[in-house]
């Protein structure tokens, strides 16, 4: 699924680059102008809903261990259904910097409407999946009594709000394939004050308001997540942007396109399948050793994907520029532009690491007051700050493969890393070995090891260069 068809394959409208093109010169400033220029408006995106997650987080330990877990089994089976509009995503941004970096924006917009509308409908029927799953799904994470009724009712206020979440990143995920990644960090720091209000209020009854508590977290989140959506699908109505959509355009299937986004995107929804799966029975193995182990467990997982901020946001830069830079047929500034994207990501990782290992434990009591969850949970943050450098490199350069259409190899290093290293070692250390939360989080960090070696491997063999979408 790495080469896709194109101009010998009678196909319309072919995306596709001359391998052996000369790439021009270009000063290294203005090099790093445009890295800095698409990751930064990410990164600060992504600091702010990883930072609206901590507050979250931090807003619902002040109500017990409990509720804690109840929101963190939760979001086990909701990130498993993410999973599908996370494939369609990469697929349509690849697509969308191709056309893009051709100068057929027309087709750049056909591609964003075709996205729109098949995520309107995933989401709806996802949604209602959800939903009706949730009585059963939470009990079989492993949730004890106490915690069963907080997850159910969170799941499923969460699920109504799905396909509000779907719009939003679909619709984002063209911007920034486009080159935009200031519209999705606006429309996210509007949301994100939104959900922040929104939890003051109705987590602890202020303002007037019932005290909602767990339920009022999920309920604050979906207010955000419309706000959002609202926001992009503005944007795009509104005319003055280089993608476009109209109530006068079409909006019946065009299989072509539909399949060319969807073989793109095809390995990383099994990609994504596969790491959630793998993450499910994890979460398993840490939930056997009961409550208060797996609040800290979760506050380390809340915690770790604020540290996974800076691979992300500079993951959209590289998925961009390598896309872009593949459709205007320079294949060499392709690979450059990924390489100095991966340096920048790296300097900023590295700070978020000394920050982790070293002050961990305050970081840690800003959501408990729990000793027991502290000292667990500081534990937990050392082994966060090792695994950054790696870290940062498989978000990163796994970004530059997608951008370029390669999504086979993320999804091969996904497998091995998730199933052949942190679920199997996970379990030896943490309960064959009786290492308990520390085993389980070291088979965590074993696993990023071996995804960037995967990763970086892949990536200097230039491989991907030769894939066509």
């Amino acid at each position: 699924m790495g080469s896709f068809e194109g101009e010998t394959g009678g196909m319309q409208d072919p995306v596709s680059f001359a391998a052996d093109t000369p790439a021009p010169h270009k000063d290294k400033k203005e090099f790093r102008k445009r890295i800095i220029n698409l990751s930064g408006p990410a990164l600060v995106e992504m600091f702010l809903v990883s930072l609206v997650g901590m507050i979250d987080m931090i807003m619902v330990g002040r109500l017990g261990p409990a509720s804690i877990t109840a929101v963190g089994l939760t979001n086990q089976p909701i990130f498993f259904i993410v999973a599908v509009f996370q494939a369609l995503n990469v697929g349509t941004t690849a697509l969308v910097a191709r056309f893009v970096g051709a100068k057929r924006n027309d087709r750049a917009s056909d591609v964003a409407r075709q996205s729109f509308v098949l995520t309107l409908l995933a989401g709806g029927i996802l949604g209602a999946v959800g939903y009706v799953s949730s009585s059963w799904v939470i009990p079989a994470m492993g949730a004890e009594e106490e915690v069963i009724p907080l997850g159910v009712g969170y799941m499923r206020m969460i699920s109504l709000g799905l396909i509000f979440n779907a719009v939003a990143m679909s619709l984002s995920s063209s911007l920034r394939g486009a080159g935009d990644t200031k519209t999705p960090m606006k429309a996210n720091l509007i949301a994100n004050i939104v959900n922040v209000v929104g939890n003051y209020i109705l987590i602890y009854g202020n303002l007037g308001f019932p005290r909602l508590g767990v339920l009022g977290a999920a309920l604050a989140t979906n207010i955000s997540r419309i706000v959002a959506c609202v926001l992009v699908l503005h944007v795009f109505f509104s005319g003055r942007f280089v993608l476009r959509l109209s109530l006068k355009d079409s909006y019946r299937p065009d299989f072509e396109l539909l399949g060319r986004v969807l073989r793109v995107g095809l390995p990383t929804a099994i990609e994504q399948f596969i790491l959630r799966g793998g993450q499910l029975a994890y979460v398993r193995i840490v939930a056997s050793f009961g409550t208060t182990v797996f609040a800290a467990h979760q506050i380390g997982m809340n915690i770790l994907s604020l540290s996974f901020m800076p691979g992300q946001a500079f993951a959209i830069a590289a998925t961009t520029l390598v896309g872009q830079e593949l459709g205007a047929k320079r294949p060499d500034l392709a690979a450059a532009s990924a390489l100095e994207t991966r340096r920048l990501g790296m300097l900023v990782s590295g700070i978020m690491a000394l920050i982790f290992f070293f002050f961990g434990r305050w970081v840690a009591m800003l959501y408990t007051n729990d000793e027991t969850v502290i000292g667990l949970t500081s534990m937990v943050l050392k082994v966060i700050g090792v695994v950054q450098p790696a870290q940062s490199t498989q978000f990163i350069l796994a970004g530059g493969l997608r951008g370029a259409g390669d999504t086979k190899w993320p999804l091969y290093s996904t497998f091995m890393g998730i199933w052949g290293v942190r679920v199997l070692t996970g379990y030896f250390f943490a309960i064959v070995l009786h290492m308990g939360l520390l085993g389980a989080w070291l088979g965590m960090a074993l696993d990023q090891c071996t995804r960037s070696i995967i990763i970086y491997t892949r990536f200097k063999r230039g491989a991907w260069k030769k894939v066509i979408v």
